[in-house]
């Protein structure tokens, strides 16, 4: 069942509406920056919940926490988070990238749609949701989880958003927990937004070290970037399960990083070169040929990581939004 087909109410009685959201399907990052007028449109949806107290509003608006899922689509995970913050007076905007799409799973094939598409759509989400009366647009963040977690970072780098939502606009701060960093502009400038970045020393999909460095760059360009890495941590670690292994996934943790022209055009890590042409699948089957992927990795919670992640997941957004 889809997810715009669920029912969900939480526990304190918030119920989540329906919203489709404009957005597109690009091959690759080029086709936003530099070549937006042949995009393919559709529109795909997200489910947001207000919360029942009053404590937040400024002015009557509210702020809000968008919550963009990973590889494996929206989860009880997400909505516990989504829960959480609209607990705490936030209201929560849940995307399902995956349904319009008739998408199950990325993690066998991370390339059936492209990750500019994954953050195409969180840009197009901010568009329609920072046009509803009861939310402050001022005070909107994004929470993305893997997958989710890089299409945030993108989103809030303004060589793309300018682009998608015009410049200047966008999200006031971003959380992306275990992102993978595999892809990384040239000029990684995020301007105001502040960057949250919470993951494991263990994790198994995605390179700490990468995402550091990531951090690092958007430091040097004059943002504000804070990474916290949790020993022993898994990727996944908030979800709250057991630690279990994902025998179909497809991973290369230790893949060069793909650098992104200021035009959206990939370079190859190879050739040094800037092709327009070049798509996410062009560059995971060289790092499959060289000999970086491989199959099977973990995901999971020990005890106390999806506590750990909680208390700081509140302590950001309360910081930033609230």
């Amino acid at each position: 069942m889809r997810f715009r087909d669920q029912d969900i109410v939480f526990a304190a009685g918030a119920r989540g509406q329906n919203f489709d959201i404009p957005t597109a399907n690009p091959v690759n990052y080029f086709h936003v920056i530099s070549s937006a007028a042949d995009l393919s449109k559709l529109a795909i949806d997200g489910k947001l919940f207000l919360p029942a107290s009053d404590q937040r509003r400024r002015n009557g608006k509210l702020p809000l926490v968008m919550v963009v899922p990973g590889s494996l689509g929206v989860a009880s995970s997400h909505l516990a988070h989504a829960e959480t913050v609209v607990g705490d007076g936030f209201a929560a905007f849940v995307l399902d990238s995956f349904g319009a799409r008739d998408v199950t799973s990325t993690v066998a094939n991370q390339t059936q749609f492209s990750f500019a598409s994954s953050a195409y759509d969180v840009l197009a989400a901010w568009q329609v949701l920072s046009d509803h009366p009861e939310i402050d647009a001022s005070r909107i963040g994004a929470q993305g989880h893997s997958r989710g977690g890089s299409a945030v970072l993108t989103a809030a780098t303004r060589r793309f958003a300018d682009a998608v939502v015009g410049a200047g606009a966008g999200f006031r701060s971003v959380l992306a927990a275990y992102p993978w960093s595999g892809h990384q502009f040239l000029d990684p400038s995020v301007d105001e937004t502040e960057i949250r970045v919470i993951m494991g020393d263990a994790d198994e999909w995605c390179s700490p070290m990468q995402v550091q460095g990531h951090c690092q760059a958007i430091r040097l360009s004059g943002g504000r970037a804070t990474m916290r890495l949790i020993g022993g941590a898994q990727h996944s670690f908030d979800r709250g399960t057991g630690i279990e292994n994902i025998a179909d996934a497809s991973v290369s943790p230790a893949a060069p990083t793909a650098y992104i022209a200021n035009d959206g055009a990939f370079i190859h890590p190879l050739t040094g070169i800037a092709d327009s042409k070049l798509t996410d699948r062009d560059l995971m089957i060289y790092a499959l040929k060289a000999g970086y992927g491989r199959k099977g990795a973990r995901i999971g919670s020990r005890d106390g990581d999806a506590e750990l992640f909680k208390a700081d997941m509140l302590a950001f957004w309360r910081r930033t939004l609230g």
